[in-house]
């Protein structure tokens, strides 16, 4: 897939794409994404296995990640060098969006 349609269906990204990407910067398999996540966020977000495995599979052929290993019967998956540039405009996105929301801060609470 090209790298414009890529962005289109990617950006902004959900945060459960956001947080699946983010965790697979180290190796780990579904339940240890969802592991990381959960506790990442405090509890806040919980991904369930029908999400995991759907967003996985979809990342995968989007070539977003990458399969590199099977451990006791899962797979363990790893962001790939598109999944890393689509997570670095996502997270530049989001710090433009606090950059911002501090900028008027003060008259937000007035």
């Amino acid at each position: 897939m090209d790298s414009e349609k890529l962005y289109r269906q990617y950006l902004p990204m959900s945060e459960t794409a956001y947080y699946i990407l983010l965790s697979l910067t180290n190796v780990r398999h579904g339940y240890g994404i969802i592991q990381f996540v959960e506790e990442l966020t405090q509890g806040r977000i919980h991904l369930g296995p029908g999400t995991i495995y759907g967003s996985l599979s979809r990342m995968e052929k989007d070539r977003l990640i990458q399969a590199v290993a099977e451990e006791e019967r899962r797979k363990l998956y790893l962001i790939t060098a598109s999944g890393k540039e689509l997570l670095k405009l996502e997270i530049a996105r989001i710090t433009e969006l606090y950059e911002n929301a501090k900028k008027v801060e003060g008259s937000l609470y007035e």
